[in-house]
C-alpha cells in the first residue's frame, strides 16, 4: 500500500489505494509509519516527498473501517488508530528534511492532516482540498483542528472546520497553506525544480533551520531566539559551514557533505 521510491537524494512515499482513494486504513498507515522510520535512519536522503496514487492524494480516513468501530461500540481501536495517525504525522513533521505532499488530486480530512505535517505542499490545479469532518458528524483526530489554525488565520481554519467545504488548490494558497499550484501537467516537472533547490544546499543547514522553525513556533520569542544562537554555535563548527564560506571566495558551487 505504500509504494517506495529512492533516487538521487529524493525519497518519494506513494499512497496506493487509489480504488478508495487511498483512504487510510489502519495498514496503510501502520506501513507509512514503518517506511519513516526506515527513512529516517538512511543518511542519503535529502527530501522526503508524500503523494498518491491515482486521482486523490488522500480522501480522509477509511470510513468504512470508522463505522464499524462505532458500531461495534471499540472506543479502545478506534482510539489505537487515531494514537497511530497521530504518532505518524509526527513522524513527518519532525523528519530531519524538508517534506513535501505533493498534492495530485482530492485531498481530504486525515488528507488534510497528512498535508499539514509536511513542510511544503505543491498542488496540481485541479486539487480540491478541504477538512470535511464535519460533514460525516466526526471531530478531528489526527490534527487538523489543532496544525490548521497554526497554518492559515484562525477565523479562516474555524470556518473551513465548521463548514467541512471544499476548496481549490489556488484558494489554499491565498490562504497560505499551499506553497505553489500549477497545472496538472506541470506538477511533476515543479517538484523536480523544488527539489533541486533543496538538494544544492547543505543538508546539515537544512536540518537545523527546519528544526529550530518547528521548536520556534512552540517557544516564547526570547527562548527561541536563544536556541538560534545556540544552534549557530554548534554550525560554526561544521564542515559544511566552512565549505559554504570557501566556495563564495572561491568563486565556485560548494559540495556540501552534510557533516
Amino acid at each position: 500500500m505504500i509504494n517506495t521510491r529512492i533516487e538521487a537524494g529524493i525519497a518519494e512515499l506513494r499512497l496506493s489505494r487509489p480504488q478508495a482513494m487511498n483512504a487510510l486504513s489502519y495498514a496503510l498507515v501502520e506501513e507509512l509509519s514503518q517506511e519513516l522510520d526506515l527513512m529516517k535512519q538512511r543518511d542519503d536522503i535529502r527530501v522526503l516527498l508524500i503523494r498518491g496514487e491515482g486521482r486523490a492524494f488522500c480522501a480522509g480516513g477509511d470510513l468504512k473501517f470508522f463505522r464499524e468501530k462505532v458500531q461495534a461500540r471499540d472506543a479502545p481501536g478506534f482510539r489505537r488508530f487515531l494514537e497511530l495517525c497521530r504518532d505518524t504525522f509526527l513522524k513527518i513533521e519532525k523528519f530531519p528534511c524538508p517534506t513535501i505532499a505533493v498534492v495530485n488530486g482530492v485531498t481530504v480530512a486525515g488528507g488534510l492532516e497528512l498535508l499539514l505535517a509536511c513542510d511544503l505542499a505543491i498542488a496540481a490545479e485541479s486539487a480540491k482540498i478541504g477538512d470535511g469532518h464535519a460533514r460525516y458528524g466526526i471531530v478531528p483526530g489526527g490534527g487538523a483542528a489543532i496544525r490548521l489554525p497554526r497554518k492559515i488565520p484562525v477565523s479562516i481554519a474555524k470556518y473551513l472546520l465548521f463548514t467541512g467545504g471544499l476548496f481549490p488548490a489556488r484558494q489554499w494558497l491565498e490562504w497560505g497553506l499551499v506553497s505553489d499550484v500549477v497545472p496538472d501537467d506541470a506538477l511533476d516537472d515543479r517538484v523536480a525544480q523544488v527539489c533541486a533547490a533543496i538538494l544544492r544546499h547543505s543538508p546539515l543547514s537544512m536540518a537545523v533551520t527546519k528544526r529550530l522553525v518547528n521548536d520556534g513556533l512552540e517557544q516564547p520569542l526570547s527562548t527561541a531566539l536563544d536556541s538560534e544562537l545556540l544552534a549557530w554555535d554548534a554550525y560554526t563548527l561544521s564542515e559544511d559551514v566552512l565549505e559554504g564560506l570557501s566556495a563564495f571566495s572561491e568563486k565556485r558551487e560548494p559540495a556540501f557533505s552534510g557533516r
